[in-house]
């Protein structure tokens, strides 16, 4: 019983192998000589001047948000119009329904000013 699982443990481990092994390899054979300059924070070649850690408008999260939602909307279109012929009207009455609720939930975050910006 135990023999069948020796093929995931394998797996497991020549991943978790060539995820360390470089990064092992890399801190004993590069050279390690910090310096100020080296060690200083910078942003896109100059000094930052703000805190990294600042907050985001919720607004820029409820956009992203909505870029996933129809993303997954466009990957359940595609392999449902190569099959449109298959799964006949059922299916494209059910394809439908899903995509009413999806306007109807992009005309809520609309309606609601979620994609304004000031």
């Amino acid at each position: 019983m135990l023999e069948n699982y020796f093929p995931v443990l394998l797996f497991i481990c020549v991943g978790l192998a060539f995820g360390v092994v470089p990064i092992v390899l890399g801190r004993l054979a590069a050279p390690h000589r910090p310096d100020a300059k080296k060690l200083s924070p910078y942003e896109c070649g100059f000094e930052a001047f703000e805190d990294a850690r600042m907050k985001f408008d919720v607004r820029y999260y409820l956009v992203a948000i909505l870029f996933i939602l129809f993303d997954l909307e466009i990957a359940f279109l595609f392999p449902w119009a190569i099959v449109l012929k298959e799964i006949g009207m059922f299916g494209y009455v059910s394809m439908m329904i899903f995509l009413a609720i999806l306007v109807v939930g992009f005309v809520y975050e609309w309606m609601k000013g979620a994609l304004e910006w000031e």
